[in-house]
């Protein structure tokens, strides 16, 4: 996703859960226990996207700062010009047992046939 939003001249940010275990970014820019980092070449220097984690330095409010996030803290990339991205779930059992619940819901709702003679 951020190969292709870079190459379609988007900018890429990742929202992330900083209240995940080695999160490393700067705590006066959380909100609700959550941080919007932009990753774009621009923004974030020496970029490191790996299977475990995001790396990058950049500036926060002009000051340096060295970036680490755990696959499992990212909770979604998004194209900042569109607002289109992806939202991840780590946890599918939770989001498995959710699906299932919705499915029994729909099931118990009244019919909607008539009879027609």
């Amino acid at each position: 996703m951020h190969e292709w939003m870079g190459d379609n001249g988007h900018t890429p940010h990742i929202v992330v859960d900083a209240s995940v275990d080695g999160v490393n970014v700067p705590q006066e820019h959380v909100k609700d226990g959550k941080i919007i980092l932009n990753i774009s070449e621009t923004a974030a220097h020496n970029l490191k996207l790996t299977n475990d984690a995001v790396s990058f330095r950049a500036r926060f409010s002009g000051v340096p700062f060295d970036v680490w996030v755990p696959m499992k803290s990212v909770l979604g990339i998004y194209a900042r010009e569109t607002g289109q991205g992806m939202i991840f779930s780590h946890d599918s059992d939770t989001r498995e047992q959710k699906i299932r619940d919705e499915d029994v819901e729909s099931t118990r709702s009244r019919p909607h046939l008539k009879v027609v003679k």
